[in-house]
């Protein structure tokens, strides 16, 4: 009986040794101040989402996750330029199922209907200012730029004046604590026209426009934080129609397109290109590509690996218009090497300009170039698993560009890491189920 006391005073006192010694969590500030919080940005700082900016989307975007969390250690009220409805500005997508010009239904991205209220688009400044400053379209240079609310409708509802710029609404708020997120749309409107309209933010202007914006922003003293930017050819957007992507399931067919491209392999023959051929199983689509020497070829050839395609390419055209077959798919729905390359070259650039501003200003730097390597091959974070995959990835929103809710989640809590370490603060992570994902019909 003695034993059997003394084995079990043994047991209690080994696991009361192991007893994790907990700490309970207190939020500090650390050496900044959040009293009185700005986010500048573009669309995904807005809350866009889905196609559209609307309420909801809003409400979940990652600043106002933020402004929250920052309550908890002296910041003050965050307010936004909320839409009216949930149509908002834009096309807003929910799921829905659709059936294609061959007669099959399967679920997808649809168009809400319904009117927007009028309203969403009457000025709402004289209820401002407005703490979230993000607005959709916007590049690196439009934050400098004057009377930018008349070219940009998002800016100009909730503009101070039709004079003014986004950086001086900013600065006028004397805010203590800032976030910026700019850069994306720099390169994204040129990806997302395949290269073909708009153009790549030249990188050393881009570094002298962030270094005046940054100048100003910090002038009165003011702590913040700065993101970079991750790959946007990464993107659901850019990687939910594969390249290989035409399925070709008789011998009939095969044979056919070989013959018909016959006399195109004859002049390429000539000129040193590959020739186009095809065989049963997955091929690449065909493409148009006017450079030299395929533009001595009719301006067409086969996509490339590596190579990528919009999801503004319309699918009933791949499917009963013989895009990608007998016709190739139009250029501004194709990114190629060439073009992915400028891309990628101008954000590492981009990026580099960031790491040394955030030094210069002694600012938090926010890496989500690094942190969003992972999710094209799987994100866990909190215990769920995240990727790029369209819809079901959980990250992104039925645009294949923004976050929705749960991956904006992510988004703040990359950016609290980052202040908490800049600036010794404690303030509490977000838990990201609180947040819903894309909802399912």
């Amino acid at each position: 009986m003695k034993f059997k006391s003394v084995v079990l005073f043994i047991l209690l006192a080994m696991l009361w040794s192991c007893k994790p010694d907990i700490e309970n969590f207190s939020p500090s500030k650390g050496t900044a101040d959040f009293t009185k919080y700005i986010a500048i940005g573009n669309s995904t700082t807005a809350g866009y989402a889905d196609g559209a900016l609307y309420r909801q989307g809003q409400i979940y975007s990652y600043p106002n996750m933020l402004a929250e969390q920052f309550k908890k250690v002296g910041g003050g009220e965050f307010t936004q330029p909320l839409m009216l409805d949930e149509l908002g500005f834009g096309g807003k997508r929910i799921l829905g199922y659709v059936t294609d010009c061959a007669g099959n239904t399967s679920l997808s991205p649809i168009l809400v209907n319904g009117t927007p209220n009028p309203q969403n688009f009457a000025s709402i400044a004289d209820q401002g200012p407005y703490n979230n400053m993000g607005v959709p379209g916007a590049k690196s240079f439009h934050l400098l730029a004057q009377g930018y609310g008349q070219m940009n409708p998002y800016f100009g509802r909730f503009a101070s004046s039709a004079s003014t710029s986004i950086i001086a609404d900013a600065l006028a708020q004397q805010a203590t604590f800032f976030t910026l997120w700019i850069g994306n749309n720099d390169v994204l409107t040129y990806a997302m026209a395949g290269g073909e309209s708009d153009s790549i933010t030249n990188p050393v202007a881009y570094g002298q426009y962030m270094g005046l914006i940054l100048q100003q922003l910090t002038a009165n003293g003011a702590k913040g934080a700065i993101a970079n930017i991750p790959d946007i050819t990464s993107l659901p957007f850019f990687n939910t129609i594969p390249a290989y992507g035409l399925a070709l399931t008789s011998q009939a067919q095969v044979d056919q397109l070989n013959a018909a491209y016959a006399p195109y392999n004859a002049g390429a023959d000539q000129l040193g290109v590959p020739h186009i051929s095809f065989s049963l199983g997955a091929n690449p689509f065909v493409i148009q590509d006017n450079t030299p020497p395929y533009n001595l070829l009719g301006g067409l050839r086969q996509i490339k690996q590596g190579e990528l395609l919009t999801l503004y390419l319309p699918q009933d055209s791949l499917k009963c218009a013989y895009w990608g077959s007998a016709k190739p798919i139009p250029s501004q729905y194709v990114l190629d090497l060439a073009e992915i390359e400028a891309i990628s070259v101008a954000i590492a650039s981009y990026n580099q300009t960031i790491t040394t501003l955030a030094s210069q200003f002694n600012l938090a730097l926010v890496d989500l170039s690094n942190k969003m390597k992972g999710a094209k091959t799987g994100l866990v974070y909190d215990g769920l698993r995240f990727t790029t995959t369209f819809v079901t990835g959980g990250l992104f929103s039925l645009d294949g560009v923004h976050f929705n809710p749960q991956g904006n989640a992510i988004v703040a809590n990359y950016f609290i890491d980052a202040i908490n370490q800049q600036y010794q603060a404690k303030i509490s992570k977000i838990n990201i189920t609180k947040y819903p994902g894309i909802v399912f019909p």
